[in-house]
């Protein structure tokens, strides 16, 4: 026992700063409390990454699909055929790529379901395949509460603390003290032997990925952590929720403009209850003429809480290729009602509308996922190669 309490310590050494000192001391046992934590945080981001294009495989006989030269079935079609059936569509995906299925949501007995569908046959090809979606639904689970509900949700928000401060606390003593010491810094002697090898990839990698797991561990508690989410929003030029109460007590409404929508679509709900509803294709048409652009578009029908279509594009024509939602809305009969381009909101709201993209990395397709997973991946072996280096230590003491 008393060998361990001294691995966990060590003298100041000559010619240290007071700062790296107490930044080793830190880094040490913050990463001893949290590597478990760090370690299954990283491994299941690692496994969910590639969620959508797993599930997609696991469903590739109802996802891609051939595409023919036959005419392909219009929305209000398709809308038509499951009517037959005693189906009401409530939602519609449309992809961008010829190749692929669509989605469809609807409602059969009051039940909601959804389905692919072969826009050029007219077949339904059925809902997915729930194995692949149950998995990810644990490792999910996992990765936000480690299966443990509140208890581990907060255990899980303490250890991405504690792997915050560890970034920077490494980013400090990776810093090199001379100029000439920072290719050592960047590099890892692989034929040096296996403990050396082993302190240059923690080092090393570790810096290569300070900034995204920085920035990945910063999103994941926004989720976590009110005031993570309220520091955050009120850092990128949003109102805190303080504020808000206060505002609203003094009499400047923050929440007028939500209230007076919704009374607006109150409104709506009573005036055109008996109005003819407009064609999904209708809608599509006058959605394109707002967004005129092709993009990857999912349509919701009005419903018993919300009296609006709402046509959503996902936006890639800018310089990243990042997948921004623009959004605009009609009502029952087809005439215009809002239009929200995400390049029109401000940052705090923009950031809101992409944290979980932002995290997750879906935000530019297959080219981020896959970055993300590297990242992930280091993240999961940065617990693991720097309880190597402290096990070393430990047992040279012994």
């Amino acid at each position: 026992m008393k060998t361990l309490f001294k691995s966990l310590y060590r003298k100041r050494r000559k010619n240290e700063s007071v700062i790296k000192y107490v930044m080793w001391i830190i880094h040490l046992w913050l990463g001893l409390l949290s590597s478990i934590v760090v370690f299954v945080m990283c491994l299941s981001g690692c496994l969910y990454s590639f969620k959508n294009q797993i599930i997609d495989f696991s469903n590739r006989d109802k996802v891609y699909i051939s595409s023919t030269s036959r005419q392909v079935r219009t929305p209000g079609q398709i809308q038509t055929e499951f009517l037959k059936q005693n189906k009401v569509v409530t939602s519609l995906l449309i992809p961008d790529d010829a190749g692929r299925s669509y989605v469809i949501g609807y409602k059969e007995n009051n039940v909601d379901k959804s389905t692919y569908y072969n826009q050029y046959t007219g077949q339904a090809l059925g809902q997915a395949d729930v194995g692949s979606g149950k998995f990810f639904d644990v490792v999910l689970d996992i990765h936000r509460n480690l299966m443990m509900g509140n208890v581990g949700r907060q255990i899980l928000g303490a250890g991405v603390l504690m792997f915050c401060v560890l970034l920077i606390s490494g980013l400090t003593l990776w810093l090199p003290k001379k100029l000439k010491f920072l290719k050592q810094g960047l590099t890892v002697m692989f034929k040096a032997k296996f403990q050396r090898v082993n302190y240059d990839l923690h080092n090393t990698l570790g810096f290569y990925t300070f900034l995204m797991l920085f920035f990945i561990a910063v999103t994941g508690l926004y989720v976590t952590y009110p005031w993570v989410k309220n520091g955050l929003i009120v850092s990128l030029g949003g109102t805190s929720i303080d504020n808000i109460s206060k505002d609203t007590d003094s009499g400047d409404d923050a929440f007028g403009g939500l209230l007076e929508d919704m009374l607006e679509k109150q409104d709506e709900k009573k005036n055109l209850k008996d109005s003819e509803s407009a064609s999904i294709d209708k809608i599509l048409k006058l959605a394109d003429q707002h967004l005129p652009y092709r993009a990857v578009t999912s349509i919701e029908l009005p419903n018993k809480d919300n009296p609006r279509y709402v046509v959503i594009k996902t936006n890639t024509q800018n310089f990243l290729g990042m997948m921004l939602p623009d959004e605009v809305t009609f009502d029952k009969t087809g005439t215009f009602k809002t239009k929200e381009l995400f390049s029109d909101k401000p940052l705090n709201k923009q950031f809101t509308s992409l944290a979980k993209p932002l995290h997750t990395g879906e935000i530019m397709g297959l080219p981020s996922i896959i970055l993300y997973f590297i990242v992930s991946l280091i993240g999961c072996s940065l617990p693991i190669t720097g309880f190597l280096i402290w096990w070393h230590r430990f047992r040279k003491m012994k």
